[in-house]
């Protein structure tokens, strides 16, 4: 039998939008709240942080993830995957939490933007109690991305130069910290505005490649090139890379209807007799990886960057400011206990 306490409001106000389209057609709704099934527990949501993922499910792009969160409309309409939340009552068969623990999650499908949401119990990440809440939801998608996508590259203490390319977004600004702490000497590009910061972050070098192209850069010249920013032919990522080196695509580049397959398919023809391999990252939720990321940040090793913090009640906006694409490092929503 599901545990609930007496406490829980029956319904919730939640940031939902019942069809595709663009963050602006987000708004607020009274909504139950959701019961917690086999293996699951409810949350209580205390910050909830924004990811490009958020804006791809949002409008459904590409339609080739359709059949996976909704063909015709999303069967989550509520966004927000990455979320630090209390544990306040437990389902079924649920195991290795206890009501009132304080967790990380990436959740399946969404969610975060309401007072309560569902998650699998196996996926919770006990939050260090030094990590404020804010910080600790930046951790899984974008932190997990970037260390899965280094993993991918093969960068360890043996790797000389990694390029990671779009270096100041939430992905960017993992990979460069977690590059630096495996003893790469990272090279980065960002805008120029952002260079100081990349640089605070560990980057040896940076620069716009805007105003220096990538094409000035020497052939052979990196053990590894971390794509995060997309608009590159793969040749030219393939011609930076030394022998042995890899090239990881995490944007997914693509049209509106297949994404980036057709990218994965001629970057595994590329790679076919090639020591400098290119591949396409899938990244996956590994709460392993969310629990070595969460003890880094503790101890202060890695240090999640925050654009700006937005009131529950400012959800919508904060959408729309990482549908336009330019949101620096991350975007965090406070949950607001008026909302119930």
């Amino acid at each position: 039998m599901t545990q609930k306490t007496a406490a829980l409001p029956h319904t919730m106000t939640a940031w939902q939008r019942e069809t595709y389209g663009h963050a602006e057609g987000t708004h607020l709704a009274r909504i139950p709240v959701p019961t917690p099934g086999r293996g699951e527990v409810l949350l209580k949501v205390r910050a909830t942080a924004l990811n490009a993922a958020d804006v791809r499910i949002l409008l459904g792009d590409p339609l080739l993830v359709r059949p996976v969160f909704g063909v015709r409309r999303p069967k989550q309409p509520v966004r927000g995957i990455d979320v630090a939340a209390t544990v306040v009552a437990m389902g079924p068969d649920a195991t290795g939490v206890t009501r009132g623990d304080e967790v990380i999650v990436e959740l399946p499908a969404g969610g975060g933007l309401a007072p309560y949401a569902v998650a699998p119990a196996e996926r919770l990440v006990k939050r260090p109690a030094t990590l404020a809440p804010e910080v600790a939801a930046c951790l899984p998608i974008a932190g997990g991305t970037a260390w899965q996508a280094l993993d991918l590259a093969g960068v360890d203490e043996q790797t000389g130069r990694v390029l990671i390319l779009g270096a100041s977004g939430g992905v960017g600004t993992f990979a460069v910290q977690l590059a630096a702490l495996r003893g790469a000497e990272v090279w980065a590009t960002c805008g120029e505005r952002n260079r100081p910061l990349v640089e605070g972050l560990g980057a040896a070098r940076t620069f716009d490649h805007r105003t220096t192209p990538l094409d000035d850069l020497p052939a052979d010249h990196f053990d590894a090139v971390i794509d995060i920013a997309g608009g590159v032919s793969l040749r030219a990522l393939q011609r930076l890379v030394a022998p042995g080196g890899t090239v990881v695509l995490v944007v997914g580049d693509g049209g509106h209807v297949l994404g980036p397959v057709p990218r994965m398919i001629r970057a595994a023809f590329l790679s076919i007799g090639s020591r400098r391999r290119i591949r396409p990252l899938a990244a996956t939720a590994k709460p392993e990886i969310v629990r070595q990321l969460a003890a880094l940040a503790a101890d202060g090793r890695i240090v999640p960057v925050i654009e700006r913090e937005w009131p529950f009640e400012e959800a919508s906006a904060a959408l729309a400011h990482v549908e336009g694409g330019h949101a620096v490092g991350k975007v965090v929503v406070r949950c607001a206990a008026s909302a119930e």
